[in-house]
């Protein structure tokens, strides 16, 4: 067997091992959230109820859908939970690849990326989804509202973890950057480009009206521009 072949199956190897422990760490987490998953629903369902009348509720059309909404809770939230593990895991397997000199250590990495996770899904939670369910129930504001709570939380979180995932950019810019293929000249360059794809994005997560697709905007064209500094400073040296 040829060093290449050997190298890939190596590789291959470790992905798995990697994504076996991200899979425990989210499991363990997901027993940790389990007790909580009623008081995390209700926290996740604030921005909802905050526009209904008094008296109304969600609604669930089958026997099990509470056991199983709360099952989806706990693992939402031992995703969050497992998340500096699941960052570690990414940094072991991508590491090895970077250019020695100059490498963060795992630490840095690991508390950088968690903060920017979490403060993305807060960023989805705490200002995305408010946004999002008074638009969309004044848009049926002349209908009887009839919302289940699973097609509710499959709503939120997704939110959730696309803005989490979202302000992993400077996470991503720095790998990037770090193997070249960025620099901050060519993100400078592009910067038109990243402009306009911000506000696609906050098309596409947030209603049709510009308050909340600008909300979303704006923070992606920060974090841009933070990735720009990333880049200058850890960027690969020619």
């Amino acid at each position: 067997m040829s060093a290449e072949p050997a190298t890939l199956l190596l590789r291959l190897d470790d992905l798995r091992k990697r994504l076996l422990v991200s899979l425990i760490g989210v499991g363990v987490g997901f027993l940790v959230c389990w007790n909580f998953a009623p008081a995390i629903f209700s926290l996740l369902e604030r921005p909802l109820t905050a526009h209904l009348a008094a008296g109304e509720h969600l609604a669930y059309t089958t026997l099990t859908e509470p056991f199983l909404l709360y099952m989806k809770v706990a693992f939402l939230a031992g995703i969050f939970v497992a998340a500096p593990l699941i960052l570690l895991q990414l940094w072991l397997f991508i590491a090895p690849n970077l250019p020695q000199k100059g490498r963060m250590s795992s630490v840095p990495f690991i508390v950088f990326a968690s903060l920017f996770f979490l403060t993305g899904g807060y960023f989805g939670y705490a200002v995305l989804l408010p946004y999002t369910c008074g638009f969309f129930l004044q848009t049926g504001r002349h209908f009887s509202q009839m919302i289940t709570v699973d097609e509710y939380f499959s709503f939120t979180s997704s939110v959730i973890l696309a803005a989490g995932l979202v302000f992993e950019m400077p996470i991503l810019i720095f790998f990037l950057a770090r193997i070249g293929i960025v620099t901050p000249a060519f993100l400078i360059q592009k910067m038109k480009y990243a402009i306009l794809l911000a506000f696609i994005i906050g098309a596409i997560l947030t209603p049709p009206d510009i308050a909340s697709q600008v909300a979303l905007a704006v923070p992606i064209i920060l974090l841009y521009v933070l990735g720009i500094g990333i880049a200058w400073a850890f960027g690969k040296k020619v």
